[in-house]
């Protein structure tokens, strides 16, 4: 393995904790060799694949759809701007859909969202005697908001 890495340099390089890069260990998202004493060493290419683990996570993306779309690397050389670029490539209607919900989180800051708390003022008219509890526990209106599609 060429200029191989301890966790400790891949951690402070990539700024995920030590435990974390383990714990993604674990789960086949990234792979160590040991050496003679048993220590962990990196590929420095590793530190490309935390980054997308890192990215796709913000993204929305499940460690198990992570490690779906790093299955889909060339296992035969280093991933390439190219190769990044086909795994992200599908994201933007992921990411459309989150701007749309932290848009609606944005005015359910000023508008009811159905909790039931009857605290402000304008709950009295958006929602007398609490009719929204009749749709359940939690911010109903909030939940049941129709998602814009992209």
């Amino acid at each position: 393995m060429t200029e191989a890495l301890t966790i400790g340099e891949v951690a402070k390089r990539s700024g995920v904790a030590t435990s974390a890069l383990r714990f993604y260990e674990e789960r086949g998202l990234i792979h160590s060799e040991r050496n003679a004493s048993g220590h962990r060493r990196y590929a420095r290419a590793v530190i490309r694949r935390v980054a997308f683990i890192v990215f796709a996570q913000r993204v929305g993306l499940t460690l198990e759809e992570v490690g779906a779309e790093l299955a889909k690397l060339p296992q035969n050389r280093v991933p390439e701007r190219l190769d990044w670029a086909k795994l992200s490539g599908g994201w933007t209607s992921r990411i459309d859909e989150r701007i749309a919900e932290l848009e609606r989180l944005r005015t359910g800051l000023t508008e009811c969202i159905g909790c039931g708390c009857l605290s402000l003022d304008r709950c009295q008219l958006a929602n007398p005697c609490d009719r929204a509890a009749r749709r359940g526990p939690g911010p109903c209106y909030w939940i049941e908001a129709p998602r814009r599609s992209a």
